[in-house]
């Protein structure tokens, strides 16, 4: 059985802080045993950093969500981005979905976010580090600022949110987080678009504690899940599920070297 790795685990997230050794070693059981905690919150990181020197599965990267550009602190990302369980810049990006009120407003928050986002591209150049990228109805503006700035080392776009137009940044080096979603009853376009991903573009999420997969919606989710998500994208590719896990485990390797 090829080891699956979740390459988007909030695992510094606090709902995970009273059972975490259970967490792990539920994911341990079902095959996935190295883990990638996203920069999201500035706040949490040092956490992550902890995380990764005590468990030698657990990686990190670093970055600030756009929900958090006011809070974003360049100087802090510096600080760990030269550790050696650093793998990647993010997840950073553009998140449109809670946009404030007034033009002035929104027309400021999108500039921030740009800029910020902006900034940990450059960062992730200047480092030779891939970039775990969040977009959110804003699909055609980080797609430009990706095109304009991101260099030939790419990244993951995670949550990938089947935007047809996204499928193009496969040929500048960006691969497609899969995750919880697939298995929604909503998911009709993800279901859609999933055979067009080149398979060795395709990598395996949780984004825990969030998006949660069927049938365990409305619960937690955790690392241990990917299998779901595996055994899902094998049966909508029309293979099996080690060919899926090898592939995708492929996939991180190259992206992440880990």
């Amino acid at each position: 059985m090829s080891e699956i790795v979740d390459t988007h685990i909030h695992l510094d997230d606090p709902r995970y802080t009273e059972d975490l050794e259970a967490v792990l070693a539920r994911s341990a059981a079902a095959g996935v045993e190295r883990w990638i905690i996203p920069g999201a919150d500035p706040g949490t990181l040092e956490r992550a950093v902890e995380l990764a020197e005590r468990h030698p599965g657990i990686f990190f990267a670093v970055g600030v969500h756009p929900y958090d550009a006011r809070r974003y602190d360049r100087s802090l990302l510096e600080r760990y981005i030269g550790h050696e369980k650093c793998v990647a810049v993010g997840e950073c990006g553009l998140d449109y979905y809670r946009l404030p009120e007034g033009e002035e407003a929104v027309a400021e928050e999108k500039r921030l976010q740009a800029e910020v986002f902006c900034d940990q591209i450059a960062l992730a150049a200047a480092h030779d580090k891939p970039l775990i990228v969040h977009i959110r109805e804003a699909s055609r503006d980080a797609q430009r600022l990706l095109e304009a700035h991101a260099g030939e080392r790419g990244g993951v776009l995670h949550c990938y949110n089947a935007d047809h137009q996204l499928l193009q940044l496969a040929s500048r080096n960006f691969y497609y987080g899969i995750g919880g979603v697939l298995t929604f009853k909503n998911a009709r376009k993800l279901v859609e678009v999933l055979p067009r991903i080149p398979r060795d573009r395709l990598l395996i999420e949780t984004d825990g504690p969030y998006l949660t997969p069927h049938p365990y919606r409305g619960k937690r989710n955790e690392p241990a899940y990917c299998r779901i998500i595996a055994e899902k994208m094998a049966e909508l590719l029309a293979c099996s599920f080690e060919e899926i896990t090898a592939e995708c485990r492929e996939n991180t390797r190259r992206l992440f070297g880990i």
